[in-house]
This record gives C-alpha cells, sequence and structure tokens, in this order.
C-alpha cells in the first residue's frame, strides 16, 4: 500500500525553553487537501518549515513521498513546492525571467524552461504581463506568480503557507480556484489559513493546532458536528417586543439572547424539531415574527468553542 504524500509522527520543535510543536501528528492522502488552522504563535508555520526541510525537528519524524524531511532532503525538495506568507519572486526580474530562472536552477535546458515558465503563465493568466518587472504587478498578480514559481519544478506536494494573505477578495477567489484545480490534478496540498471561509472550500481535513499541539483534527463538517450547536433565530416583527420574547422562550426552557442588530431573539438548540418550540412559545406570547430560522454551527463557531477549551486548559 503506497504511504501518503505527507506523513508526521509525533514531531516536536523545541526554541531553548519555547516548545513551537508538542508531539504533532498527521497524514494528508494524495490528492488531498489539508487545512491547518491555528492563532498567530500556533505552530503552523514551524511546521510548514520542517516539512520543507528548512529546519530540522527536535523530535518525531516527517516524510514526503515516503522520503525522510532530514536524511533525504534532497529527494524531499525535489518533490515539494513552497509559497509562503509573502511573495519571494525577484522585483527586478520580469514574470517570464524569475520562471525561467527557477527552471534553470532545477537543472532544464534554456528550451525546456521557458516552455515551462510560459505554460505557467499561461495558466496563471499572467501572459499580458510575462515581460513586465515584478515590482509592477498587483498584490493578486504577485501571488500567482508566486504560486507559479513554486510549480515550475512539477511538485507532487505543495504548502501554502497563508496564501492569501493581504489579498482582495477577488484576488483570494481567484488563488482558490487555481489551487482547486491543482488538486484535480492530484496535488496533494498543505495549506495553513487564518480565514475560515477558505479552510471551510478548499480542505477536505483540517487540523487545529494551538500552542504547538494538535486540539482537533477532522472534515469541516465532523468538527461543526462536535460543536452541535444549531440556533434558532426569529425576527420580531416589533423589535420592542424583544423583552417578553426573551422572557416567553426562557420559559420553554431555552437560553435566549438579543440579537439588536438584526431586531431578532436567537436561542441554541439540539435539533430542528425545536424550532416548533421557539414557534410555540412565542405565539403563545402572542409575539409576531417576520422571519424564523435555524443556523448551523460554522467554522467560525468551531475555531472560538477551541480556542475556549485551549486557553482555559492552559489556565
Amino acid at each position: 500500500m503506497a504511504r501518503p504524500p505527507i506523513e508526521v509522527e509525533n514531531v516536536t520543535k523545541d526554541f531553548g525553553k519555547f516548545k513551537a510543536l508538542d508531539d504533532v501528528s498527521l497524514r494528508v492522502p494524495e490528492g488531498n487537501v489539508l487545512g491547518l488552522l491555528g492563532h498567530n504563535g500556533a505552530g503552523k508555520t514551524t511546521l510548514v518549515n520542517i516539512l520543507s526541510t528548512l529546519s530540522p525537528p527536535t523530535g518525531g519524524t516527517a516524510r514526503i513521498a515516503g522520503y525522510d524531511v532530514v536524511r533525504q532532503s534532497r529527494q524531499v525538495c525535489a518533490r515539494i513546492g513552497l509559497t509562503g506568507q509573502f511573495a519571494a519572486v525577484d522585483e527586478q526580474l520580469s514574470g517570464l525571467d524569475n520562471l525561467v530562472l527557477i527552471a534553470r536552477l532545477l537543472g532544464a535546458g534554456k528550451r525546456a524552461a521557458k516552455q515551462r515558465a510560459e505554460e505557467l503563465l499561461t495558466l496563471f493568466e499572467l501572459t499580458e504581463a510575462a515581460k513586465r518587472p515584478a515590482r509592477t504587478y498587483s498584490g493578486g498578480m504577485r501571488r500567482r506568480l508566486d504560486l507559479a514559481a513554486s510549480l515550475v519544478g512539477h511538485p507532487d506536494v505543495i504548502f501554502l503557507d497563508e496564501p492569501t494573505t493581504g489579498l482582495d477578495p477577488t484576488s483570494r477567489m481567484g488563488l482558490w480556484q487555481i489551487v482547486e484545480n491543482l488538486v484535480d490534478d492530484g496535488t496533494t496540498v498543505l495549506l495553513t489559513t487564518q480565514y475560515l471561509d477558505e479552510a471551510d472550500r478548499l480542505a477536505d481535513s483540517i487540523t487545529v493546532l494551538s500552542s504547538g499541539k494538535v486540539v482537533a483534527s477532522g472534515t469541516a463538517e465532523e468538527l461543526k458536528a462536535e460543536v452541535g450547536q444549531r440556533t434558532a433565530t426569529a425576527t420580531l416583527a416589533d423589535p420592542a417586543e424583544a423583552p417578553r420574547a426573551l422572557e416567553a422562550l426562557g420559559r420553554a426552557g431555552l437560553s435566549p439572547v438579543h440579537d439588536e442588530q438584526r431586531h431578532a431573539v436567537t436561542a441554541p438548540v439540539n435539533a430542528s424539531h425545536e424550532l416548533a418550540v421557539v414557534v410555540r412559545a412565542l405565539d403563545e406570547a402572542g409575539i409576531e415574527v417576520s422571519g424564523l430560522g435555524l443556523g448551523e454551527p460554522t467554522l467560525d463557531d468551531v475555531y472560538l468553542n477551541l480556542a475556549h477549551h485551549a486557553s482555559e486548559s492552559a489556565a
């Protein structure tokens, strides 16, 4: 049975007395995206640095395509691409020259290097700007060029370390589409991000780090199910009825809160049939509603819940 492209087993990383990673383990199957979530300082970039051979682990083992990141770093480097949080291209060179230079450094001949560069410029819709200095590119164009640069060597595994930081919404969505196309072609991706909508859209599975430890892992739906907190929302026809609505729902055994901005009351519910409890309680109190909805938990809810429990454990 083939080994997964990314394997991390009990990896630790110490910087003096500070433990940046603490017994981290994860696996990413071929052609999948693993979303790595966590606050600043959680250990996301440290793990990427280890997997891309930039920094050795203090303990544990990590393999890319079966190759040990410490003992077989050359084989690992031949199989990975890395896009960091900031564009790493040479701003004085044109987009075309940046990609040709990388291809030549990887051992391609002049003709093959130019051909690969042109292929990537077309893929990333940078053909018209191919001969312009990279310093003239917009933020989104630089990020696309940076991602193109990480693909010059046809990597099996790509590490995207917060690749959409600082991009406008349109550029972010454009980069998402490119990542989805790469995965459709069989590329394996480890994506670190602080954007929960990004992880929800792109990741097949998610691992949450906090203070260097894995505090949760699973698919987005599995993590949402763990939180399990659906919310019933009743928009009031008359916002002044909010106090009475809160009282009525409280008598029905719910724990409502007032959403002043939306002129609504909300209450956590465990199942969809409890929506009837909300309707009945408000109807018996003679309170009219202009809207009623049931909200599923989001990754934001998951992350806030995990962060709360992590801070309680550290206290």
